[in-house]
């Protein structure tokens, strides 16, 4: 993947998650930050929330030495309220994500909220 395509903002919020992907399997820690706001917050199951794009560094860091890897699922629609979406995806695990991304004056889109699994 080039610098040009894995870098390039999410125009839809329904770009954001399989951009993630792309970027994790990549190992493009600083594409995947690149993706949510400087003070988004991550709930990623631990019961602990994760709060900007330094504890999110130190996150995706780890899940990438452990070898861990983001799966495709079946996204839903983005529900999309003026500036607000709501983005879903139902994965292979049936497990469901839910994250919140807010559009920018530039008209991109950044995740504000990503909780990994509300099941």
């Amino acid at each position: 993947m080039s610098d040009a395509v894995s870098r390039e903002p999410a125009r839809d919020p329904q770009d954001l998650e399989r951009m993630l992907i792309e970027r994790q399997w990549a190992g493009d820690i600083e594409g995947m930050l690149a993706l949510f706001e400087p003070d988004a917050v991550v709930d990623s199951g631990t019961g602990e929330l994760i709060r900007g794009r330094g504890a999110m560094r130190a996150l995706f860091e780890k899940g990438l030495a452990e070898g861990r890897r983001f799966q495709r699922g079946e996204q839903r629609p983005a529900l999309v309220n003026g500036d607000l979406a709501l983005t879903s995806t139902k994965l292979p695990d049936g497990s469901i994500t839910s994250e919140v991304a807010r559009r920018h004056a530039d008209g991109t889109w950044l995740w504000v909220i990503d909780r990994y699994s509300v099941t």
